[in-house]
């Protein structure tokens, strides 16, 4: 039977005292009453709540196209801005907030959700709330001494030994509960070694488990309209008030005709005990003495019925006496309803007093305190691995691995049969490594993922989907920071930070764009863009030098130019840029082409300054056909 579902056996309660601000009302004409689920009993369509529960308590809840989420709050709080809203009429919902600081739950966690986003929150009735556990230091250990609302002991632990076993975790040694009667919650937490940076670890916990918790807020409710409506914190407390004035006034309105009743009564009684030996007399002589004391007396038939009802001990003449002393008591209450239900302030002070009076008995401390904390960040992967030092290798057919140190010589290492030294880069394992392809797309990968040096490595293209003819040209390595200057055969780049050239997915980031049948440069590291020099020398023999800074600082693009190459006279292109370099003011320049160098020092150098974009001047017979330049 559906209906049984809501049977007494499942809806018992054990009360607590509390209970009273709910109930207390009930039996005093305060709501109105409905059948009950199988008809049976009567039930109140709503309880006369002598405080606001539904922010007290909270509430949660889903239906078809809504939900309700609604966190507790603290009672004196919420009291306090009730009466502050009952005494003035015109008080607004930043006069609210200076009672209601944030919702406010049964553990001593911490809310780090920012004022300014609470208060937010509650204008628009809807938003989120942050907790955050609350930690100390004793000794070298970690304790845990006071979790989120609804989050379980147990729980936490579990999250914690799973990124243990994960060997996420490394810098955690080990894990206890030990919560008892008189500390409910102490958890345990011991680090690897006094080294290890607590407040670090605890904001990776704080990340990754529900030791930060986040509770979403949706003042969703039906209110008086009986309908349901998204309310804001001030025209909920305001209809709260509302509806308890309207209670109150129910309340006052049937204890009136209860001593009106009551008044009526007695006055048929002090008739009766005034012709106390006629109206025995009436009562054993006639047949029908009820109507014949309505006729004598001009009584009601509810004082005839309680004349009627009294008993033979009640005829003592002490009985008067009581009558008048209660009639007279009965009077000053009637009186005293009447000037109250008359009267909207003295109705609303009598409301005030009850709403202080509930508080003082139930109301305590706040005890969830709102603190700014900074946002908590997980440890990343690169962090927990150790930072060695580490040389990364490409091959010209695109193989790479990796080399512990720096030490090494990356053109001495064995490679394929026909294969031969590209390009390597200095980093550290804990390090992405970037590579370039001659398209302007840039790939990444973990340092530490790459193959070991004392194999032949592993081929870029098993990792990555570059272009079809794309190949491998450079890569790169180094902090996040670290700028480095992209180029194309074109004769147009700009500089980036190696943190732009991250890229997670296969296929690459489209990074320099290259002009049509151009391809992309051996990129040059920049140490500082505002004192360094951009050197460019084409297959002409041309060479150009110019200030870094007059390049931009782009994410991607093509680049403002860098040396003019006259636009070919038929589709094959006649000029091209064949190397870049990034020199300071003392640094000299050293050209190769074929089995011969050259050396230009600083003052040699001079003859090629120019602005960005110039043709630049020849270099000396016999370096017409430049292979490659590099600063010395």
């Amino acid at each position: 039977d559906p209906k049984s579902f809501a049977a007494m056996r499942y809806t018992e309660a054990r009360l607590s005292p509390y209970a009273e601000v709910l109930l207390k009302e009930l039996g005093h004409g305060t709501v109105d009453w409905t059948p009950n689920f199988d008809g049976t009993l009567d039930e109140p369509v709503r309880l006369p709540a002598r405080l606001p529960n539904v922010l007290l308590n909270g509430a949660t809840g889903i239906a078809v196209g809504m939900a309700t989420d609604i966190l507790p709050h603290n009672l004196n709080e919420v009291a306090s801005a009730c009466i502050r809203l009952l005494e003035n009429s015109r008080s607004t919902i930043e006069d609210v907030f200076e009672h209601i600081q944030g919702p406010d739950f049964p553990t001593d966690a911490e809310i780090i959700t920012p004022k300014a986003d609470i208060q937010q929150m509650y204008r628009t009735g809807h938003g989120s709330i942050k907790m955050r556990a609350v930690y100390k230091k004793e000794k070298d250990e970690i304790i845990v001494h006071a979790l989120p609302h609804q989050v379980s002991g147990a729980k936490i632990l579990e999250q914690i030994a799973q990124q243990m076993q994960a060997k996420k975790l490394p810098m955690v040694a080990d894990l206890r509960d030990e919560s008892d009667h008189e500390n409910p919650t102490r958890l345990v937490i011991v680090p690897r070694s006094n080294r290890v940076d607590y407040d670090a670890l605890m904001s990776h916990l704080f990340a990754t488990t529900d030791l930060e918790r986040n509770y979403r807020v949706n003042f969703n409710m039906i209110g008086l309209g009986g309908r349901p409506k998204v309310y804001n914190l001030f025209d909920l407390i305001k209809e709260w008030l509302e509806f308890r004035i309207q209670t109150v006034t129910r309340r006052l309105q049937y204890r009136l005709d209860k001593v009106l009743s009551r008044l009526h009564i007695l006055d048929g009684l002090l008739i009766a005990y005034l012709n106390i030996d006629e109206v025995i007399a009436i009562i054993r002589n006639e047949d029908k003495p009820k109507q014949a004391l309505m006729t004598r007396y001009n009584l009601s038939e509810l004082q005839a019925d309680a004349i009627l009802d009294i008993k033979l001990r009640h005829l003592a003449k002490l009985e008067e006496i009581k009558i008048r002393a209660e009639q007279d008591e009965l009077s000053k209450e009637k009186a005293d309803l009447e000037k109250t239900l008359g009267s909207e302030r003295r109705l609303k002070t009598l409301i005030r007093k009850e709403i202080i009076s509930d508080a003082e008995k139930y109301g305590d401390e706040r005890r969830s305190p709102i603190v700014e904390r900074e946002e908590s960040q997980a440890i990343k992967e690169e962090d927990r691995l150790p930072s060695e030092p580490c040389t990364i290798v490409v091959s010209t057919k695109g193989w790479v691995r990796a080399a512990k140190g720096h030490e090494i010589n990356p053109e001495e290492l064995n490679y394929k049969s026909g294969d031969s030294y590209l390009a390597h880069a200095l980093g550290r394992s804990n390090h992405p490594a970037i590579f370039l392809d001659s398209t302007g797309r840039a790939y990444s990968l973990a340092a530490h993922s790459l193959a070991s040096a004392r194999s032949q490595g592993e081929p870029l293209t098993g990792r990555f989907t570059p272009p079809s003819g794309a190949t491998f040209t450079a890569v790169l390595a180094g902090d996040a920071k670290q700028q480095v200057l992209l180029a194309s055969d074109a004769g147009y780049g700009f500089v980036v930070s190696l943190e732009e050239l991250y890229v997670r997915n296969k296929s690459g980031k489209a990074t320099l764009k290259c002009p049509k049948e151009s391809v992309a440069l051996r990129p040059a590291h920049v140490s500082n863009i505002e004192n360094e020099f951009v050197a460019a020398v084409t297959t002409d023999g041309r060479l150009l030098i110019f200030p870094l800074a007059d390049l931009p600082v782009l994410v991607r693009g093509k680049g403002n130019k860098i040396i003019n190459i006259p636009s070919a006279r038929n589709a094959k292109r006649e000029e091209m840029v064949v190397d870049i370099a990034v020199i300071s003011e003392a640094d000299s320049l050293t050209l190769h082409a074929g089995k011969r160098h050259l050396t230009l020092k600083p003052k040699d150098l001079s003859h090629y300054h120019g602005e960005r974009g110039r043709r630049g001047n020849k270099l000396p017979r016999g370096f017409q056909r430049v292979e490659r330049m590099e600063k010395t």
